[in-house]
């Protein structure tokens, strides 16, 4: 996005303009034809841009997201507002009466952070992405100060948490190694030996983690969206899983682990759990199998099962009907044989392709059904189960 444009639609008549691109229906080409009457053709542009990534970012900002401004790519890397706004809540609750963001892209993190009564100050390397997050802060009402500047020269000592989130695409896409993150990992260990927060990928593997810090996995409807270390005094314990959805957040720890040792490998009983991704990134599956008095269905996959109907935030409940055969004829010969002609085949640790599974089952019938493949003991087992 050019800067300049972006600025111009911040005047009186950018807001026209914008407010028109968002009024109007048709096709693209209509719009930009009755647009060009009223701005030049770089304006429309970006008054257009807005608009549809105003459209896209309600997934992530909800209603804020039509007062707000975006860039494509700094849309697609920013924070969902529901999980910002837990980890201010967690600053709020350790009393962080300031926070630097080093790296704040469009503003999301600030936003709520300055929500959450926080004095918050970003930077950022691009200057077009500066001038959204300072856009952001202003045209939601919100204090807050954003400037142009290295995140790795910026003396955080003035603020009580440094939060950082580096950016993991470079030129050649997506990058899986730390250190050809932006910033890298070196800057980040250091980063970490303050009070700091930083937002990683949730593949993170757990050997890179200091043993000081604090690793916790957030999902946000039922999708893992993030990991995030704490350090210094905002680090409580060494791993936690924390699950946002329409009934609130919950959060466990490895205080609720009984570990391995203390979670027996069973047969199937009347029920299976599927952890939450974020539970099973943070290694707790053992704690979901204590909290619902079960067990695991194999010491190496993240399924617990037990002989009751337990409702938890941390795992999703199905009630087990019967097993099936599991290999492939037979197992189309019972499906069919139970009228069952639209089939969610869900998986761990078993080779199968569900889509490709069911193409090759071609059922036809006027049942649903939930199928479960997975190993039992070590061995290939089909489940079908309902939801409960």
């Amino acid at each position: 996005m050019d800067l300049d444009a972006f600025r111009w639609l911040l005047t009186d008549d950018g807001q026209r303009l914008l407010a028109r691109a968002g009024e109007l229906e048709g096709d693209e080409l209509s719009r930009q034809t009755a647009l060009r009457k009223q701005a030049a053709a770089e304006h429309v542009a970006a008054a257009m841009t807005q608009v549809e990534l105003r459209r896209r970012g309600g997934d992530k900002f909800g209603a804020l997201a039509q007062r707000m401004y975006f860039t494509p790519d700094g849309l697609e890397q920013a924070t969902r507002l529901s999980v910002a706004r837990h980890r201010a809540g967690r600053l709020q609750a350790f009393a962080a009466g300031t926070v630097i963001d080093l790296g704040c892209g469009i503003g999301g993190d600030l936003v709520a952070v300055a929500e959450a009564g926080i004095t918050a100050a970003g930077v950022d390397l691009d200057p077009v992405r500066v001038a959204v997050a300072e856009a952001n802060l202003a045209a939601l009402g919100l204090a807050g100060a954003v400037a142009v500047a290295d995140a790795t020269t910026v003396d955080t000592s003035p603020f009580d948490v440094a939060f950082a989130d580096p950016a993991r695409r470079g030129g050649h896409g997506r990058t899986f190694s730390p250190d050809g993150w932006t910033p890298p990992w070196s800057f980040v260990e250091r980063l970490l030996a303050r009070d700091s927060c930083v937002k990683v990928a949730p593949g993170i593997p757990h050997d890179l983690l200091p043993d000081d810090v604090e690793a916790e996995w957030v999902s946000d409807r039922g999708e893992v969206k993030e990991a995030a270390l704490w350090s210094g005094r905002l680090a409580t314990v060494r791993r936690r899983a924390t699950v946002i959805g329409k009934g609130g957040l919950a959060t466990l720890t490895e205080e609720d682990d009984p570990g391995v040792e203390g979670a027996e490998v069973r047969a199937v009983g009347g029920y299976l759990y599927e952890p939450d991704g974020a539970v099973i990134r943070a290694g707790l599956v053992t704690a979901v199998a204590a909290g619902v008095d079960g067990g695991l269905v194999d010491e190496h996959i993240a399924y617990v099962t037990g002989d009751a109907a337990y409702r938890t935030p941390f795992a999703r409940g199905y009630r087990v009907l019967e097993e099936l055969p599991y290999r492939e004829k037979q197992l189309k010969a019972a499906l069919r044989e139970r009228g069952v002609g639209a089939l969610t085949i869900k998986k761990r640790g078993v080779q199968v392709k569900p889509e490709e599974l069911r193409q090759r089952l071609a059922l036809r019938g006027e049942n649903t059904a939930t199928l479960v493949l997975t190993r039992v003991a070590g061995h290939g087992t089909a489940l079908l189960v309902e939801p409960f």
